[in-house]
């Protein structure tokens, strides 16, 4: 297999990316009702129960789904992939919002460098909008839109029941924001500038599906 200027599209469990070249993760190998092979599970804060990442199935398609709905509201499960290691990345993700009374929220996670030191973008289907927080030291801030202050993200339709994309381009400080395709915003933040894990998120009660995680290294 070559190992430069090519697009593999395999699963979890194969080895690190090197720069330049995309990995797609679909959970075809990974059995149903069990955690996700590659992975690892963090628990930021340590609020509320961990978070049940577990594989489960539509049809003929598997994905990640996060089925735990406990309803404590600064709960944040977080899903990483192992071996993968870096700062500038083109992350993105199908993802269906579920249920949640509490919060319905799927999330995109880059430069994690453990549970409680990342940068995440969420959509919430309860709020209708996308924003992009940093996680220090446990605490979760939104970040000021480029050019525009802290808006608290931007507005976007997230329909409950139904699968979106979400998609983050990370090169150096600058952060571009997409969701179904539409960029709606750009972020400049200096807090985490080193590689990191990439992976998803929920929060509170979300139950959430997630699939086709893509990374492409920059």
């Amino acid at each position: 297999m070559r190992m430069m200027n090519f697009v593999a599209l395999i699963v979890v469990g194969a080895v690190a990316l090197l720069h330049g070249q995309t990995r797609k993760v679909e959970f075809t190998q990974d059995a149903v009702d069990q955690p996700p092979k590659g992975f690892e599970f963090g628990h930021t804060a340590g609020v509320g129960r961990p978070g049940k990442w577990v594989v489960q199935v539509e049809g003929n398609n598997k994905f990640l789904a996060q089925l735990d709905a406990d309803r404590t509201g600064s709960r944040f499960p977080v899903a990483v992939l192992a071996d993968i290691n870096a700062a500038d990345v083109d992350l993105s993700v199908r993802f269906k919002s579920v249920s949640g009374q509490v919060d319905q929220a799927a999330g995109l996670v880059w430069r994690y460098q453990d549970e409680n030191n990342y940068y995440i973008v969420r959509a919430n289907a309860r709020e209708n909008n996308v924003v992009l927080y940093k996680v220090q030291n446990g605490r979760r801030t939104d970040l000021p839109v480029r050019g525009e202050g802290r808006t608290y993200g931007k507005p976007s339709k997230v329909p409950s029941g139904q699968w979106g994309t979400l998609r983050v381009v990370a090169k150096g400080p600058l952060f571009e924001v997409h969701h179904n395709g539409n960029k709606l915003y750009e972020v400049e933040d200096t807090t985490f500038t080193q590689a990191g894990k990439v992976g998803v998120w929920t929060k509170a009660d979300s139950v959430t599906y997630f699939d086709d995680l893509t990374i492409v290294t920059q």
